[in-house]
C-alpha cells in the first residue's frame, strides 16, 4: 500500500493507495480509449505534442517490484509555507 502523507500548518491528511487500486488505474490509464481522447484534445489546443501509448504489460513488473519493496519512502518535500508531502510505500 502507498501511504500519501500531506501537512499543512492546520490539518494533516494520509491517502493509502492500495496496490490493487493502483493496478487498476493503471489499466485504465493505458486503455487506447483513454490515449486517443487525450491526444484528441491536445489537438484541440493547437498543441503538437502527442500522448505514447503505455502498454500494461510493461507497468505489471514496476507494479509488482513496488510491494516488494515497502516501506520505502518515496517522496519527502517541504515548502516555504510549512506544508510537507511525504510518499511511502
Amino acid at each position: 500500500m502507498i501511504k500519501i502523507r500531506i501537512r499543512t500548518k492546520d490539518k494533516k491528511f494520509i491517502v493509502p493507495v492500495p496496490y490493487p487500486i493502483l493496478t487498476m488505474l493503471s489499466m485504465i490509464l493505458t486503455s487506447k480509449r483513454l490515449l486517443r481522447f487525450a491526444n484528441k484534445a491536445i489537438e484541440k489546443e493547437g498543441k503538437s505534442f502527442k500522448v505514447p501509448h503505455i502498454n500494461n504489460k510493461d507497468l505489471k513488473p514496476l507494479l509488482q517490484a513496488l510491494s516488494e519493496h515497502k516501506g520505502l519512502l518515496v517522496v519527502e518535500t517541504k515548502l516555504n509555507d510549512g506544508t510537507e508531502v511525504t510518499v511511502r510505500l
